[in-house]
């Protein structure tokens, strides 16, 4: 019996991360009432705008919206299989975060990734850092959130 060569799923290495590439993360999300009502109360956060529907009717908005933190963390994780599964070592932090339109219960946001910049780890040289320009939009097209973070991967092993 021949020995059956095995693959795992896994994000990239350092070196396979590609400036003027866009990485497109599928499937896209779709951000439900029970998600955002279970995301806001988990990390206690009591703003009336994502718990009480009753009191968002009388927003600008018409309706409650999805908490902005839930919107971000779920493009963050959109693009995880694709870029950082079992390679990331960690997140060292964002540089910019912005919301330019809200979502709403039942909108869908699908992800995508640019790297803006790679160099190796000066003071560990099995690593590297990674920026990375993350972009959500909804089904229509538009933008929801933008992200800038910095990560710290894994070369490739010898």
């Amino acid at each position: 019996m021949s020995e059956e060569r095995a693959i795992e799923q896994r994000g990239l290495w350092f070196e396979e991360f590609e400036t003027d590439v866009v990485y497109r993360h599928a499937p896209g999300r779709t951000l439900t009432e029970a998600d955002n009502v279970l995301f806001t109360t988990l990390t206690m956060n009591p703003q009336p705008l994502h718990l009480d529907h009753a009191w968002s009717e009388t927003t600008e908005f018409g309706e409650p919206l999805v908490n902005s933190m839930h919107t971000l963390a779920t493009l963050v994780g959109l693009s995880v299989g694709q870029l950082t599964m079992n390679t990331i070592v960690a997140n060292l932090g964002f540089d910019e975060v912005a919301f330019p339109a809200p979502v709403r219960h039942g909108d869908t946001i699908y992800a995508e990734t640019r790297v803006l910049e790679k160099r190796e780890s000066k003071s560990r040289p099995t690593q590297g850092i990674v920026k990375l320009e993350h972009i959500a939009r909804n089904q229509h097209g538009d933008v929801v959130v933008k992200a800038v973070r910095s990560v710290l991967m894994q070369r490739r092993p010898e």
